[in-house]
């Protein structure tokens, strides 16, 4: 099997890179090539028993989709976007990233005409949903997106489903969670400081908080998601049947409840390097934000993810720190 990853140099990306390169299998199917593609250079790739390319690239420019698909993939992982706030803040980059670079892949697949047709998995987001909210979303509420990053996510989900039906790809797309805690360095996504506020304090660091601590929202772990992104591979979007977007498990929880797990790892030592400093846009923002799902059709499929806080925590600590608490 050769795989593709699109949006290698990602964090979630190089992550999957180095689980495809422990297992070397998709379900029963051994990995014979694996493509990385990005923007930018991505991390050293992994070492693996099969043959490892990094290509540089932009999906959205002219041809660029064409040349990955040239490269013959069984199985692509298209991750590559610009996140949310960069979205919202850059309306013409948003929509030439989020959605042009994905028409054009979706384009250059049908135009190929592989068969068997390349299984495409999409990591869409929960941003899709927009207020006013149930207590808990149902895998049939409506997808009602309130920023840009959402719509062109939305957008995505549909074209996705749609070359699906016609045979041009077998495609699906998951939405995420917010993965959290993010390693690295912050980034421009408004649900950014849901990781800086652990991720930071745990390196020494002070981190800045812009909303409430009565915050609520939906979190997996980078762990979790690279589960998840292995499983909907080895399940192909089949079994998901005419609905090929699948909302994924996580855990709901508040600011407040993320800063009691710290705490109760890490000390009121490490919990007093949380600055809190109001900001207006993230605010609004996030207020529009879905806070609970019930997932049911995705348990049901067999995903799972973390039940408290503390493990999310924990799986950062395990998976950066060496295990090892400040």
């Amino acid at each position: 099997m050769r795989v593709a990853i699109i949006g290698a140099a990602g964090m979630l990306g190089h992550k999957l890179a180095l689980r495809l390169a422990r297992d070397g299998v998709i379900g029963k199917a051994k990995i014979s090539a694996l493509l990385r593609h990005d923007v930018v250079l991505a991390p050293p790739p992994p070492a693996a028993g099969f043959a490892v390319e990094t290509h540089l690239g932009d999906l959205s420019d002219t041809g660029e989709a064409e040349k990955l698909v040239a490269w013959k993939p069984d199985l692509i992982f298209h991750l590559a976007a610009i996140v949310s706030g960069e979205a919202e803040a850059d309306f013409e980059k948003g929509y030439r990233v989020n959605l042009d670079g994905t028409r054009n892949l979706l384009e250059a697949i049908r135009k190929a005409a592989a068969n068997p047709v390349p299984r495409l998995v999409f990591t869409s987001s929960i941003a899709v949903f927009g207020a006013p909210f149930p207590d808990a979303i149902g895998d049939e509420f409506l997808t009602a997106p309130l920023t840009s990053y959402g719509t062109q996510k939305a957008i995505c989900e549909l074209l996705i489903s749609d070359y699906s039906r016609k045979g041009f790809v077998d495609g699906m797309s998951l939405r995420m969670p917010t993965v959290c805690v993010r390693p690295g360095k912050p980034n421009k996504a408004a649900s950014g400081f849901f990781s800086n506020i652990i991720r930071e304090p745990l390196n020494g660091m002070e981190a800045v908080l812009p909303v409430d601590d009565t915050v609520r929202h939906w979190h997996a772990s980078p762990r979790a998601a690279v589960g998840f992104l292995v499983q909907a591979a080895e399940m192909g979007g089949a079994a998901l049947g005419n609905r090929r977007a699948l909302t994924l498990p996580g855990l709901s929880c508040t600011v407040a409840e993320q800063i009691a797990a710290l705490e109760r790892i890490a000390g009121k030592k490490v919990t007093a390097l949380i600055k809190r400093q109001p900001d207006d846009t993230i605010r609004r923002i996030v207020s529009g934000w879905p806070q609970n799902f019930n997932a049911k059709r995705a348990r049901d499929l067999g995903f799972s993810s973390e039940n408290t806080f503390d493990e999310i925590i924990m799986a950062h600590v395990e998976d950066e720190l060496g295990g090892k608490l400040p």
